[in-house]
């Protein structure tokens, strides 16, 4: 099984940090998000990942070739930021005559079964289900459970089950036609080429399709998600792990869970819960609680709370000295 996984988005809400960086090699749970994404397609069976690349590609190649040397890679770049669809599309020479395909999107981290997705002899759409499907593309279900009409971002949804970025084709080709037909005809949804219109598309040329629930939907598409995505893998790690940054700091108190990266240098401080600290980083007189650093980052004297610091960054606060009187009340911050 191959995969194709669209990385070449801007990461706009990601700003500053993606001025610097790509949004797929930002860290979560103390390693880059793509990561997360193919070490868990790997484990199911993955051999080889087609990225359609745009914004620093270079940087993105360079990093998983390093990573993944013996995975089949591919590189695909996207001039335009036409939507899903389109990216799609351009990978049409590469996996046109697969027998199967998984596509997979950049930025959000899926918990399923993908050994037994892989074994479905039919195409299947990950699923979860939502309070509010308005925001997403929603399944409308036949009575036997298959897929009987997509919907993109309905006003009055007919279920609650969201398309989550996990799509498994069983006829690659097909919908390769279905792209090029939506294409070649100018159809556009909200302005942008949408795979959901190509699998519409295919829906009306008879190709069967089944919901695949997918058990954990992770987005690290901005700030406030990527911190809820931080906490939820934080709290994976093993206790043994947890112990033994507590053994390696004594003098700092390190409240689990937490992911300390080689070199790093922690005194007379508390860390954590939901703290990432990057390689060789220095943290001193701080309290960091939700704080995702990367490396090199150097953080003094301050109390810090759901902040994101980039590579070689430097925050300093302010130590305060208080003459407090009986039945005072202080308000700093």
């Amino acid at each position: 099984m191959r995969a194709i996984i669209p990385v070449a988005g801007l990461g706009s809400r990601m700003r500053p940090h993606t001025h610097t960086h790509p949004k797929v090699l930002l860290t979560v749970a103390g390693k880059p998000m793509l990561e997360h994404i193919l070490d868990s397609l790997i484990d199911a069976g993955i051999t080889g990942v087609t990225l359609v690349v745009g914004y620093m590609g270079d940087r993105i190649e360079a990093h998983v070739r390093k990573r993944y040397p013996d995975l089949e890679w591919n590189f695909v770049p996207q001039e335009e930021m036409l939507g899903l669809g389109h990216a799609i599309s351009i990978t049409k020479e590469i996996h046109k005559d697969d027998k199967d395909l998984l596509i997979i999107l950049g930025d959000t981290i899926l918990r399923a079964d993908f050994k037994k997705l892989f074994a479905s002899n039919k195409t299947a759409i990950g699923v979860k289900d939502v309070e509010d499907p308005r925001r997403f593309g929603v399944v409308e279900l036949n009575e036997d459970g298959t897929i009987r009409k997509m919907h993109e971002k309905p006003e009055v949804p007919p279920s609650n089950l969201a398309i989550v970025g996990a799509y498994k084709m069983n006829n690659p080709a097909l919908m390769y036609a279905g792209l090029d037909h939506i294409i070649q005809n100018d159809i556009r949804t909200k302005k942008e080429f949408q795979l959901t219109d190509a699998l519409e598309w295919m829906l009306g040329q008879g190709e069967q399709m089944v919901p695949f629930r997918i058990d954990g939907w992770l987005d690290c598409g901005k700030p406030e998600t990527l911190f809820e995505t931080n906490r939820e893998l934080l709290g994976e790690l093993s206790e043994s792990n947890q112990r033994e940054y507590q053994e390696r700091y004594p003098d700092s108190v390190i409240i689990s869970p937490v992911s300390i990266g080689e070199g790093t240098e922690i005194v007379d401080s508390v860390i954590g819960p939901n703290v990432v600290l990057g390689r060789n980083s220095k943290v001193k007189r701080s309290i960091l609680e939700d704080i995702i650093a990367g490396d090199n980052a150097q953080i003094t004297h301050i109390m810090l709370r759901e902040s994101l610091i980039g590579a070689n960054a430097e925050v300093e606060g302010r130590g305060l000295s208080l003459n407090i009187g009986d039945h005072s009340t202080i308000s700093i911050g």
